[in-house]
């Protein structure tokens, strides 16, 4: 059974990318024991960006964090405090559908107080 797009509209994706795979690692361990998180999924990718006015192509570890969107202010800050990066990405993406039995262990993963 698929939930429908208005029922489903609470849960977001939030991507982040690590300098390292430990850093990464602490990142999702950090957001999961404080429930901001149901699951992360964590993997090499390799960034093309500008910094500072120079080009870069550095290998990073991408990390997939399934939660809900009231979660996302507390799950940043927590981020940032694990974080090396002077500006670490940190984007919400809505999540249009899902199945409901996955949304439901998604919601009972979450500290409802955030």
């Amino acid at each position: 059974m698929v939930q429908s797009s208005a029922s489903s509209s609470a849960y977001i994706v939030v991507l982040v990318t690590a300098a390292n795979q430990s850093e990464a690692t602490q990142i999702a361990t950090a957001l999961l024991e404080a429930k901001l998180a149901a699951c992360i999924s964590i993997f090499p990718v390799t960034s093309h960006y500008t910094w500072q006015g120079q080009l870069h192509c550095e290998s990073e570890y991408q990390l997939v964090i399934k939660t809900q969107v009231h979660c996302f202010g507390a799950l940043e800050a927590k981020v940032r405090s694990q974080h090396s990066y002077e500006v670490p990405e940190i984007i919400g993406l809505p999540l249009v559908t899902g199945s409901t039995p996955y949304l439901d262990w998604i919601f009972a993963q979450l500290n409802p107080d955030f």
